[in-house]
């Protein structure tokens, strides 16, 4: 289900004043609920069909797009982890109903970027959480925080819960004043919030993490990540087509470099695809011994890092096609905000962590 023109100008005109001004882009986010493209996995929308929604979006609106990809997140494990129970059943009509927008508050000051460790609990039905980063929190409906389940609970002992935006209180702790990704609105934030009994998730979050929220995210960024290079190559393509019509027969070598970009481009579409065959089958057979295996970690690792290089060398590419007009930020073919929002690839869940851990995991792997 491709984007409608109305959300794709949308978040078109204002792309440059969301980079510009590190604003939230609420038109195109406010047209995507218009759409009621919110709820699209709740509606019977595959995985594979959001995923070309966030590469549609990146391509038009980076911060956009990655919003989108962090809220589809996040409806992934209600969709996996939360529906048949009365209570998320209840939350997920409110979410068709209403198009709230969901943010993740996985990460806290202290754990070191470690996601699956948490240091706050709850504690006779309230939580409190320094989280270093909440992406659009100021702007969202509802968010899933993860915590433990109680004070003297190990720290690996956690929950995801749901807290509801008029409920919780924010206090924003830091700026968000970034190189890329600006209108993703990310500055830390302690937050406050009762808990009520009925918002956790049916199962730990150690299980919503390793079969769906890890592998959901590096999936949907990815969408995200390659619609941002085949921005950058489509207008790599323009500025070649207009050298060729004002000098006809000179000599170029953008032909040749915009051959190789397209070819790494594709390399990164075949990648995502595969991956995404891969999980929708796991999925659909409910193969969790094979959601958990060591293959599957290794494989959707492999697919966040190497995309995310991969679109860095590809705009790179199309930066040496472009030249100057490509480096200025008043060109119809600048690719300054390209870059940058892609140099927040490797950043997102640190690129070093996830060879670590695949590394490790190769080691106790048997084959390969």
């Amino acid at each position: 289900m491709p984007l409608s023109e109305v959300i794709r100008t949308t978040a078109q005109a204002h792309a440059e004043a969301v980079d510009h001004d590190a604003r939230f882009p609420i038109e195109a986010i406010t047209a995507l609920k218009d759409a009621r493209l919110l709820s699209a996995l709740l509606d019977g929308q595959s995985l594979t069909e959001v995923v070309a929604l966030c590469g549609e979006l990146g391509r038009c609106c980076a911060a956009t797009g990655m919003i989108y990809a962090m809220h589809q997140s996040q409806v992934a494990c209600l969709v996996r982890h939360g529906l048949g129970h009365a209570a998320w059943d209840a939350f997920a009509d409110d979410l068709r109903e209403k198009q709230l927008l969901i943010a993740s508050i996985t990460s806290e000051v202290g754990v070191g970027g470690d996601i699956r460790t948490s240091l706050c609990a709850i504690d006779k039905g309230q939580i409190t959480k320094k989280a270093t980063t909440l992406s659009y929190g100021a702007h969202a409906d509802a968010y899933f925080l993860t915590c433990r389940r109680q004070p003297d609970a190990p720290e690996n002992d956690q929950a995801l819960v749901l807290l509801r935006r008029e409920a919780i209180t924010l206090e924003q702790t830091g700026n968000w004043d970034t190189l890329g990704m600006r209108g993703t609105c990310s500055p830390g934030f302690t937050v406050t919030s009762p808990v009520a009994e009925n918002a956790l998730f049916p199962v730990g979050f150690g299980e919503i993490c390793s079969q769906t929220m890890a592998p959901a995210s590096h999936l949907l960024w990815s969408g995200v990540w390659l619609g941002i290079a085949a921005d950058a190559v489509t207008r790599a393509r323009a500025y070649v087509r207009s050298r060729a019509k004002n000098a006809p027969g000179a000599a170029s070598t953008g032909e040749l470099r915009l051959a190789e970009a397209m070819s790494q481009l594709q390399l990164g579409r075949a990648n995502l695809a595969e991956c995404l065959r891969s999980y929708e089958a796991l999925c659909a057979s409910n193969d969790t011994r094979g959601l958990l295996s060591f293959e599957w970690a290794i494989r959707i690792n492999n697919l966040k890092t190497s995309t995310s290089e991969l679109i860095v060398s590809i705009i790179q590419q199309c930066l040496a096609i472009t030249g100057i007009q490509g480096y200025r930020n008043d060109s119809p073919y600048s690719l300054g905000r390209h870059l940058r929002d892609a140099l927040s690839a490797a950043v997102m869940i640190g690129n070093e962590r996830l060879h670590a851990v695949s590394g490790s995991l190769l080691l106790m792997q048997k084959g390969i």
